[in-house]
């Protein structure tokens, strides 16, 4: 007589994707307010997420929600650097998008607020934007550079005078021509930090645009297999005037932008650690469930060696993450090889959380290709996390530069 099968034990009962313990590390006011974040992604986003991401549509609806939560750029309000990684860890754990939507606007837009900001742009703007009464968009990609846009950039500003309209280097206006591409929250954004070449000296601006200017068009970007609920969009300025007073006083070349984008890049990596974190979630609860053979895939040795593969990919990528939030606290990264530092953090998790999800769709067998599961939009959405913020091998010749100091990027 064959032994009876043994019990299920119930996935809420299992140990955390966080293996070593990580969470522990935040203060106790910290781990409450993530446990309020959770509460809240569970009941308004995790239910319907599979939807909006099906049928490409944005939930405006759930911002004056998810403002309540008043966890604009954490770090400006007194939390951790490991508080404010681990707000985007779980928001990418329950909807990608949500997270990418909510990293582009408090972590590019409202955080160039702060930076960059003069006291009376942030006296016009910062509230609004904190509290999700208005939106921002991050307007640096062009339709043909990406990773070269620092040396290629193509969108250009011409400093004027409105009452003359001719230029004019003490004008009180400027005049913006160009493109840009794959700007997220680019379709209903109220204002976009736009990028553009000043023609005078050549040097790189940054200029609070209303998206509702004329001269400003936008088209949302269709047909993506990835983080479908974000609203991307090509966004071309012809003759656009801004003032002068919308003009970003601490933007005096492109150097400015890396303190923006190595924080950004910090917040992709960790959402890489939420990707795997929902890919385990999602692949250990069906092999705990699903019944192939007379017993749950749970208790095939292939099965729990993918887990168990997962789940060290996982804690090996919230690691770094959690050092990396250390160098934060500490100023680290602030000088020397920050960037490397980011880069190197950036490109591990991804490749890892490309590894895992990899392995959580396997699992799932051909229920792993339908969206009616959730594997499959963690899936697709992990090629997007992959590539932005620095693609996986433009992060690698990065820190390539920094570990032999010869340069292999032209």
């Amino acid at each position: 007589m064959s032994a009876p099968a043994q019990p299920v034990t119930a996935v809420d009962t299992l140990p955390s994707a966080d293996f070593f313990g990580y969470e522990s590390l935040l203060s106790a006011s910290e781990q409450r307010k993530l446990n309020e974040l959770r509460g809240f992604l569970a009941a308004e986003i995790a239910p319907y997420a599979g939807d909006w991401w099906n049928k490409a549509e944005f939930p405006a609806h759930i911002l004056p929600k998810l403002a309540a939560l008043e966890l604009s750029t954490p770090a400006q309000r007194g939390y951790s650097h490991l508080f404010a990684g681990l707000v985007i860890a779980e928001m990418t754990r329950v909807d990608t998008s949500i997270a990418t939507f909510f990293l582009v606007h408090h972590d590019l837009f409202v955080e160039s607020l702060y930076r960059f900001g003069s006291e009376e742009q942030r006296g016009r703007y910062l509230d609004d934007a904190s509290n999700l009464r208005t939106t921002g968009a991050f307007a640096l990609t062009e339709p043909d550079h990406g990773s070269d846009v620092a040396g290629g950039m193509e969108t250009r500003a011409r400093r004027m005078s409105s009452l003359t309209g001719e230029a004019d280097a003490g004008g009180d206006c400027w005049v913006l021509n160009g493109a840009k591409r794959w700007i997220g929250n680019g379709t209903f954004c109220d204002y976009m930090l736009v990028w553009a070449r000043d023609e005078a000296d050549g040097a790189v601006r940054g200029f609070i645009v209303d998206a509702g200017l004329p001269g400003v068009s936008r088209s949302r970007i269709e047909n993506k297999i990835a983080l479908r609920t974000v609203q991307n969009a090509d966004i071309v300025f012809e003759d656009v005037r801004v003032a002068e007073t919308d003009r970003f006083a601490g933007i005096g070349s492109f150097e400015d932008t890396n303190e923006l984008l190595r924080g950004s890049r910090i917040m992709v990596a960790w959402q890489a650690v939420g990707q795997q974190l929902a890919a385990f979630d999602a692949a250990r609860q069906y092999a705990v469930e699903r019944q192939q053979f007379g017993r749950p895939l749970a208790r095939f040795q292939l099965i729990q060696q993918q887990l168990v593969s997962m789940l060290g990919n996982t804690v090996a990528s919230m690691g770094m993450m959690v050092r990396i939030a250390q160098l934060q606290e500490q100023a680290s990264l602030e000088h020397g090889a920050g960037m490397a530092q980011v880069a190197l953090a950036k490109s591990y998790t991804s490749a890892r959380m490309r590894e895992t999800v990899a392995m959580g769709r396997s699992i799932l067998g051909g229920n792993g290709i339908v969206t009616d599961y959730r594997m499959a939009k963690i899936f697709a959405d992990a090629e997007a996390i992959y590539t932005y913020e620095g693609s996986y091998e433009i992060n690698t010749l990065i820190v390539g530069r920094a570990v032999t100091g010869v340069s292999a990027i032209a």
